[in-house]
Order: C-alpha cells, then sequence, then structure tokens
C-alpha cells in the first residue's frame, strides 16, 4: 500500500471518530468552491440588472450561512433556521443565490431529517418547503411550473433520503443491541451451564467418596479387631479394603476425567459408563462385605429407564446405604425395593437401625450435602422424594422417577 493512500485512510478514520471536524471541512470545501465563483464568473445585463452586485456584505452572510453546517449533527435544526435566516437576508438584500448557500440549505434539510425523530424532522421538512417556496417567488424572476416542480421534488427528495438513512441507521444499531443481548445470554447460559456441571460433578464425588470410604472404615475397624484372633478374616478385610480403595479411585478418576479431556477420553473409550441398576449387585455385595445385611426385591416387569434416571437411582441406593454404614448401628439391617409399574420406578431403601437420631444431630438444622444430593438428583428427573423415620424405628429413603424422564 503506497503512502499515499495509507495516508488517505487515516485521515478518513480521524474524520469519521469525530464528525464535527468532518463537517467543518464540508463546509470549507464549499467556500473555496462557492466564494471565488461568486466574486470571478462574469454576470449577464439582465443578472447585473435585476440582482445586486457581490459584495463582502454578501460574503460574509455566505460564510455564516455555510459555517453553521458545523453544528448539523448536534443541533440540526437550529442550523436549519440560521441557513433559512440567511437565505431571506440574501433575498431581502437582492443578491443571486449561490453555490455554498444552496448546498447548505440542502444539507440542512437532510440533517432534520437524518439526526431528529419524525416530529423534529416532519417540521423542519415543512418548514424548509415553505421558506424555499417563499424564497422561489420572491426572486425577481418567477420559476416556470417545470422549475417549481423539480425543485419541489429535489428538496422533498433530500428529506426522504435523511429519514431512509436514519432508519437504516437505527435497523443497524437494533441488530447491534440485539447481537449483543445474545452474547450476554450466551453468556449466562455457559456460566449456568458451568455452574450446573459443578454441582453435578460434586453430587458423583460426594456419592463416590462417602460410600468407598464408608465401607474401608467398616472394614479398617474390623480388621483391626479380629487380627490377633483371626488373621485370615484380617486379610480379607484388607483385600477388602483395597479392592473398593480401587474401585474408589478408578471412578474420581473417571469423574474428574471428564472435566478435562472428555472428547479425547470418549474417543478412545478411555472412560468407564456411569453406573446403573445393572451394577446393583456389586454395589449390595460390597455393603455386605462390611458386615450389614442387605436385602434386594424387584417387584413388576423390570423395564430400562433413561441413562439419567437409571444413574439417579443408583447414586440414590449408594447414598442411602452409605448412611446406614454410618449411622444405623453394628446390627442394623438393610432391604431395598424396586417397583416397576408402567409409569414409573420406585426406589426404597429402609433400614432398622438407630440412623434417625444420629442423622439429625450430624445434620442440625440443615441437611447435609448427601441429602441435598438426593433431592437435587430426583427433582433433576421429575421425581418425588420422601426422606424420614421408619415406622417401629430406623430410617427410609422412598424416590419415584417417571420413566418417561
Amino acid at each position: 500500500m503506497s503512502p499515499r493512500i495509507r495516508g488517505l485512510r487515516t485521515f478518513r478514520a480521524w474524520l469519521a471518530a469525530r464528525p464535527q471536524a468532518a463537517d467543518a471541512v464540508l463546509a470549507l470545501a464549499l467556500l473555496a468552491v462557492g466564494l471565488p465563483e461568486l466574486f470571478l464568473s462574469d454576470r449577464s445585463l439582465e443578472e447585473a440588472r435585476l440582482f445586486a452586485a457581490p459584495d463582502p456584505r454578501q460574503a460574509v452572510t455566505v460564510v455564516a450561512v455555510t459555517l453553521s453546517l458545523v453544528l448539523r449533527q448536534r443541533y440540526p435544526l437550529t442550523t436549519l433556521w440560521i441557513v433559512l435566516a440567511g437565505e431571506f437576508l440574501l433575498s431581502v438584500w437582492d443578491y443571486v443565490p449561490s453555490i455554498p448557500d444552496l448546498v447548505a440549505f440542502m444539507v440542512a434539510v437532510y440533517s432534520v431529517a437524518a439526526h431528529r425523530a419524525l416530529a423534529h424532522s416532519a417540521l423542519g421538512g415543512v418548514a424548509a418547503l415553505a421558506g424555499f417556496n417563499a424564497l422561489m417567488w420572491s426572486f425577481p424572476v418567477h420559476p416556470t411550473l417545470l422549475e417549481f416542480l423539480t425543485n419541489n421534488a429535489l428538496l422533498v427528495g433530500v428529506w426522504v433520503l435523511g429519514r431512509n438513512l436514519r432508519m437504516r441507521r437505527a435497523y443497524f444499531t437494533e441488530l447491534e443491541d440485539r447481537a449483543a443481548r445474545l452474547e450476554r445470554a450466551r453468556g449466562s447460559d455457559a456460566r449456568a451451564a458451568r455452574i450446573e456441571e459443578r454441582s453435578r460433578i460434586a453430587r458423583e464425588l460426594h456419592d463416590v467418596v462417602a460410600h468407598h470410604v464408608s465401607v474401608m472404615t467398616v472394614q479398617a475397624g474390623a480388621a483391626r479387631r479380629i487380627i490377633d484372633r483371626d488373621p485370615g478374616g484380617a486379610r480379607e478385610a484388607m483385600s477388602t479394603i483395597e479392592e473398593v480403595g480401587r474401585t474408589a479411585l478408578s471412578e474420581m478418576r473417571r469423574i474428574v476425567g471428564v472435566l478435562r479431556t472428555e472428547r479425547d477420553e470418549l474417543a478412545r473409550g478411555e472412560l468407564a459408563p456411569q453406573p446403573g441398576l445393572g451394577d446393583l449387585g456389586g454395589l449390595l455385595d460390597h455393603v455386605r462385605e462390611t458386615g450389614l445385611s442387605v436385602q434386594l426385591w424387584i417387584e413388576g416387569e423390570a423395564r430400562t429407564p433413561s441413562p439419567g434416571v437409571d444413574v439417579a437411582a443408583f447414586r440414590l441406593i449408594q447414598e442411602a446405604l452409605t448412611n446406614t454404614l454410618k449411622h444405623a448401628g453394628p446390627q442394623a439391617r438393610a432391604w431395598v425395593r424396586l417397583r416397576y409399574t408402567a409409569e414409573d420406578l420406585t426406589v426404597e431403601i429402609e433400614d432398622d437401625g438407630r440412623g434417625t437420631a444420629t442423622i439429625v444431630a450430624d445434620s442440625g438444622d440443615k441437611p447435609g450435602h448427601g441429602l441435598v444430593g438426593m433431592y437435587e438428583r430426583v427433582a433433576l428427573y421429575g421425581g418425588e422424594l420422601r426422606i424420614g423415620p421408619r415406622v417401629g424405628g430406623g430410617f427410609g429413603v422412598r424416590a419415584r422417577f417417571p420413566l418417561s424422564a
């Protein structure tokens, strides 16, 4: 790119950022072209007889009218009144119209239409049209019908052009505002999605850590108590602790891996699927190894729920049994029931331990993270959850999941 073209582009950018400077350049250009033409051009005998000769008074008036264009974008109506007043003075003094004041008049009409609302622009347009016709008929030589119609059509066309450009600017401004609003909404949606994802991962981590650590704690306590009299049983308990620990690490690695490289990991098949009701047997085996007696009943014709309901039901059972391990006591028993109907899946987990008092004591006035996670999981799929003490002692959790969720 040549230095001349680069300089022109820089000057245009400078003018675009400074509208009043651009209008000042326009006014000076009109004066540079019009004033020499006003004083140096030859006048016909008829024009010399009908109009006064150019003099400094006319030059000062033309300069004032033309320089008023500097205010045309900020004060378009004021600019139009100044131009009209100057044109009437020149008409009263019998000066011939010049290029600068005629162009300034058209630019003032355009500015009113382009930079003011419809009411003000219509007022300015009517005033300009009336003043323009009054000036034409005040000249010593009256215009012909064709000249009259042509000049009025030109003035109306300039006003319509200004209105169209104003509406076009308003349209593009609305498009930009809409795009900005959509971008802000997209950012809000992304933040909400991130918060929801963090909440989901927090629930998953809580369920995994709470369950497996509870199993490991119970097994470690049992191994400590029997290590002297039953070394074989203690070794079996330690093996269970190792297995449960490996399972916990595997699940935590899977959950955290989703955060880090979900797409690549899934493409390589390195992430195991989320656990579901099909893995319930393994979960109950782990719990039974801690010494807690757990029984499972399945009622109705088993149906495959949606993947989300499948995971939510599994995690609900896992959390409820974890609470039983922590709070129900050494002699407690637990029951898990799955009841399938055509419309929903009901999951019940009950125990006959002493967990009611300890759960209330641990949670205080507010429910713990595990109970909150239960409510969130069930609510996410449009289900219903009831948690509370059983009649006759113990604790119970009952959830209903719509199979259409």
